[in-house]
């Protein structure tokens, strides 16, 4: 067996996923569910959040709706597969690949199903970056040990909210949907 079933019913095919078996209710729905750091926060911070403060924070940018849309989106496979920690998603891409493949197949068939290009700006990912350090400073325990890949990137200005998923789920959609008229993707919303 190579699906999961989704929060709206519907089987998922992992290994084969389709753009037609996307489905924003169950990215929203998934990503308010899964906690970021594998839960090791003060208190539940979801992938959805994140996503709405990288999108926030390309469009603080001067970004437009496009890369909103793709900031947005940038963990949508989590929904499927999960939130896996920096650490471990390294060394799982390190020692094989499966998991890439897996993650990356999930990515193209949200792509295709939102009309994204697949491939991420750079903005994002220095977004991605800045999200973490907001997040580092706090969700997070003080340590001593400096993490290399925060290097030179400062925090946002912004202190994160603190949302139950069913505020992150809703706030995750009304903001999809609100780029996806934006960018006349109407298609996506089905």
């Amino acid at each position: 067996m190579s699906w999961i079933l989704t929060h709206s019913g519907k089987p998922f095919d992992l290994h084969q996923p389709q753009a037609e078996q996307i489905n924003m209710l169950d990215i929203a729905h998934a990503l308010s569910m899964l906690c970021r750091f594998n839960g090791h926060c003060y208190r539940h911070y979801s992938v959805a959040q994140h996503s709405l403060l990288v999108a926030d924070i390309v469009q603080s940018q001067g970004h437009g709706p496009e890369i909103q849309l793709q900031a947005l989106l940038h963990d949508a496979p989590e929904a499927y597969v999960g939130d896996v920690t920096r650490p471990l998603k390294q060394l799982l891409w390190s020692t094989g690949g499966f998991f890439q493949y897996v993650e990356g197949g999930i990515w193209h068939a949200i792509c295709e199903h939102f009309g994204l290009d697949p491939e991420l700006p750079e903005c994002i990912h220095t977004a991605d970056m800045i999200a973490l350090a907001t997040e580092k400073r706090d969700l997070l325990p003080d340590h001593p040990t400096a993490w290399e890949c925060l290097q030179g990137i400062t925090p946002h200005r912004i202190e994160l909210e603190n949302w139950t998923p069913g505020q992150a789920r809703q706030a995750f959609y009304d903001r999809l949907l609100e780029l996806l008229a934006t960018t006349h993707r109407a298609r996506s919303a089905a």
